[in-house]
């Protein structure tokens, strides 16, 4: 697997289009770096812009946007609502593939090393990377910001990590680090007082509030002379409540710092019950950045639930109930390809447009109708399989909405949950089938002049070939896995689509045989005699066991028509 970090500088221009596209044409210009996201935002006056890669990719891009910003922007003139301490304000590395944030942690601080040595600017190591606990805050490091920064900065305590100790006026200074996904997001309240708002940001984050007297007003302190605090109700939720001119209106601003502890529709709803104990109402939400395809998922299968509904479709009906119910897209469009990181990757992915499951029906049928041998049976194994499971999911479906039948919606749910999993795992072995065949392919038209290269053919076969062996066997256990739900689905499923599972008992037989049949033709040829033994007879008991069940769920369904 390859290695693959994310990378999310947040630079301290906003308003000024010119001013971003040269930084983001610095980074972009970087080879091996595909730039997912940039969003700018006029009242905070701060760009947050995202990119990916493999680490010295990262590194490079991440240095060149960082020099760009130090010549472009000047920050003896900014202003904005946002918290700020220099022209590259903050830059995290985060661990997406392949790579421990041990790892990460490590290129931050190469990265800081360079851009402290190189532009001689102050640089401060954050989370991961941080060379003592008490720096590995980021609000601890920007209090002050930019305006106190020149005092700051001659403490010995605050002695920048890599860079000069002292301050530099134009470029400020940059926090360097490594982290866990970080979801910047921002909650709309029907007010525009920034007090009410950040009494709800206090209700949610996890510091809470400072706890004043109530006689005098001022913070009451504990036997430390630290301020007494009252916990807010989130963990890893860090918040503050701002007022959006553009919008004009009052946000709560938050970092989910954890989405496993604190996932996105948790701290919506806990925005909307604190603002509502307050007299107001949240009117919708905005994402700065992108989310990972989870987050969004997660969300949509928790309102559904709330409604009492199948949470068992596809993940475009998934993502359409998060974004209406927590109002993503009431400041703008919300475009999930440009939003969530995966769909993000597809589209900027070359190879995208020639994926089979992005072809349309006729263009499927075509391709398979030409004189190419792929994509060929395994392929069409794969995909009817998917409609096998697909045709069970939506029995599920419909049985968990059938009138009367409201006290089983739930286990119908999870039954259409399973059909999807299964479904989604068998449509990428469609592509997954001619990928392989394709290694195969390669491997066969390796050179084979010397007795090395023969030598590295003969094993570059072998090794694809049982490549070309585990799809089709995934196909098999993936489509076999589905005759349970279809029988569930035919035996107590909505009487009126008992045939639509029969149906599926059908496609999925035939998926486990063909996908059985691949199996068999492909271990012909292998040298590793017990491999091709083992694979022979499991293709063989399941596409016997797929006969008894399909016979079983037959007489089924034969009896209810």
């Amino acid at each position: 697997m390859k290695q693959l970090i994310e990378c999310v500088p947040n630079f301290s221009e906003g308003r000024d289009p010119q001013v971003i596209q040269q930084i983001t044409d610095a980074i972009s210009a970087v080879e091996g770096v595909s730039l997912l996201d940039v969003d700018p935002g006029k009242a905070t006056n701060r760009t947050v812009v995202t990119f990916v890669g493999e680490p010295a990719a990262v590194i490079e891009g991440a240095f060149q946007g960082i020099k760009k910003a130090c010549e472009v922007i000047d920050m003896r003139t900014h202003t904005g609502e946002h918290p700020r301490m220099g022209a590259t304000d903050v830059c995290p590395l985060i661990p997406i593939a392949g790579i421990s944030m041990e790892e990460t942690a490590e290129w931050a601080r190469r990265l800081g090393e360079r851009v402290g040595r190189e532009l001689n600017l102050p640089i401060y190591l954050y989370e991961a990377a941080a060379s003592s606990p008490q720096r590995q805050n980021l609000a601890d490091i920007r209090a002050g910001e930019y305006e106190g920064f020149a005092e700051k900065i001659l403490k010995p305590e605050w002695k920048p990590d890599f860079g000069p100790a002292e301050f530099n006026a134009k470029s400020g200074a940059t926090v360097i680090g490594a982290r866990d996904f970080l979801v910047a997001y921002n909650v709309n309240l029907n007010t525009t007082s920034v007090r009410r708002a950040n009494s709800v940001a206090f209700d949610v984050r996890e510091k809470g509030r400072v706890l004043n007297d109530p006689a005098t007003g001022k913070p009451l302190k504990g036997p430390d002379g630290e301020p007494l605090r009252q916990d807010g109700w989130l963990k890893s939720v860090k918040g503050i409540g701002w007022f959006i001119e553009e919008y004009g209106i009052a946000q709560v601003s938050m970092n989910l710092t954890n989405i496993r502890e604190t996932p996105l529709h948790i701290a919506f709803e806990a925005c909307c019950k604190s603002a509502e104990q307050r007299g107001m109402r949240v009117t919708g939400s905005e994402l700065v950045g992108l989310v990972p395809l989870s987050v969004m998922l997660d969300a949509g299968r928790h309102f559904l639930h709330k409604q009492q509904r199948s949470s068992g479709v596809s993940e475009a009906e998934l993502i359409k109930i998060a974004v209406k119910t927590m109002g993503l897209d009431e400041l703008g469009p919300f475009d999930p390809q440009r939003k969530i990181i995966e769909y993000n990757l597809a589209a900027n992915d070359k190879n995208n447009a020639k994926r089979l499951i992005n072809k349309d029906l006729r263009d499927f049928a075509d391709v398979t109708a030409s004189e190419s041998p792929a994509p060929g049976g395994g392929s069409i194994s794969a995909y009817v399989g998917a409609l096998g499971a697909a045709l069970a999911t939506m029995v599920a479906n419909l049985s968990s909405h059938k009138r009367g039948w409201d006290a089983q919606w739930e286990s119908f749910s999870q039954a259409a949950e399973t059909g999807q999993r299964l479904k989604d795992a068998l449509l990428r072995a469609v592509d997954e089938d001619t990928d392989a065949f394709n290694k195969v392919m390669d491997a066969f038209g390796m050179p084979k002049a010397t007795p090395e290269e023969k030598a590295a053919r003969k094993a570059a076969i072998e090794a694809a070939t049982k490549g070309a062996i585990e799809v089709p066997q995934r196909v098999m256990r993936l489509s076999f896995e589905a005759f349970p739900l279809i029988k569930q689905m035919a035996e107590h499923g909505n009487p009126n689509s008992v045939s639509d599972a029969g149906v599926g008992a059908l496609c999925v037989r035939a998926a486990v045989h063909g996908a059985a049949m691949n199996v068999r033709i492909n271990t012909a040829g292998l040298e590793d005699k017990a491999y091709a033994e083992a694979a022979n007879a499991e293709a063989i008991r399941l596409a016997e066991a797929a006969d008894q069940w399909e016979r079983d769920i037959m007489a089924l369904v034969s009896a209810r028509i």
